[in-house]
């Protein structure tokens, strides 16, 4: 009936529903049933509550995308400003202010010549129109024959088809091979490989595809300095495309706007997602050069056309969360306050984390950490493990694999800052004990 609401269920309840009928992603189901689960029921700022009441800090952003952390009073406004105007409208024939500003807002804070915007839903749709676009792009220039792609080893770009076959991470990938094209792999950070795959198979190529500086699923593995700006050289030299993801590194989290921008390299393609709206609404974007939009437009009988959309393209809560969004980061310095930040995450993980004998490796650029632990026996969940004594702790952070991430909203206080690095450092330590005694168990 109209005017009812949802009665509030305990927290026994929910979690009956939960394992009776939910499929949680990138989870091994078996597991998810064996261990409580944590509900969140609401957050505020840098915390999440759970439905119990106990608070979390927010160590992951909620994956990767709250830059300004939730419950942010600018884009509740912005968001609810227009839910009163409309919630939802197709961009197939129509527009909407929203739509047409953000866009905008965009070209003028993207690397100089991308000009053109075209919405989607989240990274991976994002990837797969560069991928589309950058193909039917040359079929249009003459060039048909430009039908593969490169990509970089331990590369993540998403997880629909095309993105995944570009993807090149074993584990998450390798299930799907028989469903794939088949890309050329070159070896990230090495420029002379990357030159010999354009050397061998150039008049193929339709573009290359790169993390720039982070390939962050990987583990936050770090490109070397200047190796972006190789790449864009060598797709010149070879005369293919450069799309460049920026759907984990943009909005701040190498410490400015974009990846790109650290290396003054524009991609010919730019993928967006994440962080454009703060976290509030799927919405993703991919930018393009006017080279590559221009190749599309013809009369209509030359079926020149771009056939690809989505239902919820541009959807008017989305644009203008994001576009608010883009309004927080100028009225707070986002990017200004976020140097101080950077220094001092790093000096906190060179005071508690590094010392700690279970730690390999720690990588990190900007606001994008990865502490790789030592080996330990994979039944173990080492990195699991660390996630669930940190939540203890009432710290949210997720592993990939062995590798813990820390990717903190950018509006963290220091305090919560410094809870975030040593409650991480007290649960390795914890969680590297437990697993060096089931390794001398076994």
């Amino acid at each position: 009936m109209a005017g009812t609401t949802v009665p509030a269920m305990d927290t026994a309840a929910l979690t009956a529903l939960d394992r009776a009928h939910l499929w949680h992603p990138f989870t091994q189901q078996k597991g998810w049933a064996e261990e409580p689960p944590l509900f969140v029921e609401r957050a505020e700022g840098c915390t999440l509550y759970d439905t119990d009441g106990r608070a979390y800090l927010d160590g992951v952003s909620s994956l990767w995308c709250t830059v300004h952390g939730h419950g942010h009073p600018r884009i509740d406004a912005a968001v609810k400003a227009q839910i009163d105007r409309v919630a939802h409208t197709t961009m197939l024939g129509l527009s909407h202010p929203g739509a047409a500003q953000l866009a905008g807002r965009l070209v003028e804070i993207a690397p100089e010549g991308l000009e053109r915007v075209f919405y989607s839903d989240n990274g991976s749709t994002a990837a797969e129109v560069a991928l589309k676009m950058a193909f039917q792009h040359w079929s249009h220039r003459g060039e048909p024959q430009r039908t593969r792609f490169v990509c970089m080893r331990m590369s993540y770009h998403g997880d629909t088809l095309g993105s995944v076959s570009v993807g090149a991470i074993p584990l998450f990938h390798s299930t799907f091979a028989p469903l794939l094209f088949d890309p050329l792999v070159a070896e990230p950070g090495d420029a002379e490989d990357l030159r010999r795959i354009l050397a061998e198979h150039g008049e193929e190529i339709a573009a290359v595809i790169i993390e720039p500086l982070v390939q962050g699923a990987a583990g936050m593995l770090l490109h070397p300095d200047g190796y972006l700006r190789a790449v864009r050289a060598l797709c010149d030299e070879f005369g293919t495309l450069l799309i460049c993801d920026e759907v984990a590194t943009g909005f701040g989290r190498t410490g400015t706007m974009f990846a790109c921008e650290q290396e003054d390299v524009t991609p010919d393609l730019m993928c967006l997602a994440k962080g454009l709206t703060g976290g509030y609404m799927p919405l993703a974007a991919t930018l393009a050069t006017a080279e590559v939009h221009d190749a599309f437009l013809g009369e209509f009988h030359e079926f020149k056309t771009f056939f690809h959309g989505h239902t919820y393209t541009g959807n008017p809560l989305a644009c203008a969360a994001a576009i608010a969004t883009l309004d927080v980061f100028e009225e707070e310095a986002t990017l200004d306050r976020l140097g101080p930040k950077i220094r001092r995450l790093a000096a906190l993980l060179e005071e508690h984390v590094a010392p700690l004998g279970a730690v390999k490796e720690i990588r990190r650029r900007g606001f994008m950490t990865g502490i790789e632990l030592v080996e330990h026996p994979v039944e173990a969940r080492t990195g699991h493990q660390v996630t669930l004594a940190a939540r203890r702790r009432g710290v949210i952070i997720r592993p990939l694999g062995d590798v813990v991430v820390l990717m903190p909203p950018l509006s963290i206080s220091d305090p919560e800052l410094e809870q975030l690095v040593t409650v991480t450092a007290q649960s390795i330590a914890e969680a590297t004990s437990a697993s060096a005694a089931l390794a001398l168990a076994a």
